[in-house]
């Protein structure tokens, strides 16, 4: 039976105060665990007035103590911003508050512009470039198990320790996150709704041709994340859906900006090429009714040879936002 989880990102929508974007995400993973997702994920990035959540590891130990059983998790903490030992201090923490059921996705992209990126951690680009030791050593701390040989932190544990330990996850939309998850032996996400589905089932069979068994996953793991709307009409997810095409539109031309209401994205005057832009937009959407959707969420997971498809929705309002999980939920049961 295909899982259904969540990616919420914390948006924000025009008219509304941007820190209920947070109080929103909070909210809505309480209802996911009630509705019986898998896994509720929240994203970094930075300097971003759409995309407001910024601190997953705090939005995490939010969520933890207002559910009981769901997992959750970062997709992801951008690792080259921060120092491997205090990034599994923060999840050994994690776990502590929610035993078990902490997933620490990682990812390479700074989640942000280059300017932003170098106040968040001036050697940054340093750090990308030793990602995969950085994994390694961030993999040893969060397990309690040994670094390797010689190196100079080899003294040092993570605390709290504990019976159960984050499970650790590779993000990614290119063969190099496949790669690293495939070298390491750790569960890999595909981020379909960064390329629109471009390069999925050449990653996925990548990481698994390439694959090297490890004591916690003897098998590969993958999921898909992508971006998909449920409404109880085709025309109402047409609606909806105007909101994030038009802020793509606007993001193609270098401005980002809160969501705006469908009705102010559809009376936008919108040029012959901009039409066309976002009718393909709306053709290649996995949008409609649930059927519609579980339809083109089954025939993906079947696609990528995965068992677990993570969805991620935008909607101007909240509450399309909740009446989309809710009828996908009720579509897959």
């Amino acid at each position: 039976m295909l899982k259904l989880s969540v990616l919420d990102q914390s948006t924000a929508a025009d008219g509304v105060a941007q820190d209920q974007a947070i109080r929103d995400t909070i909210e809505l993973a309480r209802l996911c665990e009630d509705l019986g997702y898998h896994r509720f994920w929240v994203s970094e990035h930075h300097n971003h007035p759409t995309i407001i959540g910024t601190a997953p590891e705090i939005m995490m130990a939010a969520i933890g103590q207002a559910t009981s059983r769901i997992r959750i998790g970062s997709a992801g903490v951008m690792l080259p911003h921060y120092a491997p030992y205090k990034v599994a201090e923060q999840f050994r923490v994690l776990d502590a508050i929610a035993p078990g059921r902490i997933d620490l996705g990682l990812g390479r992209a700074p989640g942000s512009d280059g300017k932003t990126a170098m106040a968040l951690n001036p050697n940054g680009q340093m750090d990308a470039e030793h990602f995969p030791a950085n994994v390694r050593d961030l993999m040893a701390w969060v397990s309690g198990e040994p670094l390797v040989d010689g190196h100079p932190f080899g003294s040092l544990k993570a605390h709290p320790q504990a019976d159960t330990t984050p499970q650790v996850w590779m993000l990614g939309t290119s063969d190099y996150g496949a790669r690293v998850a495939a070298h390491f032996g750790i569960p890999y996400c595909f981020a379909h709704f960064i390329t629109d589905g471009g390069g999925v089932d050449y990653a996925m069979k990548l990481y698994r041709t390439e694959y090297q068994p490890s004591v916690r996953h003897p098998k590969p793991t993958g999921n898909v994340c992508v971006w998909a709307l449920a409404a109880e009409t085709d025309a109402e997810a047409e609606r909806l859906f105007q909101s994030r095409a038009h802020w793509k539109l606007l993001r193609n031309r270098g401005g980002l900006a809160p969501l705006q209401t469908p009705e102010t994205a559809a009376a936008y005057p919108y040029s012959e090429s901009d039409r066309a832009f976002i009718n393909d937009l709306q053709a290649h959407a996995l949008i409609g009714t649930p059927d519609r959707v579980g339809d083109m969420l089954r025939l993906l997971a079947e696609q990528a040879q995965v068992e677990e498809i993570v969805v991620l929705t935008w909607t101007h309002d909240q509450r399309d936002r909740r009446k989309s999980y809710e009828l996908l939920a009720r579509e897959f049961a």
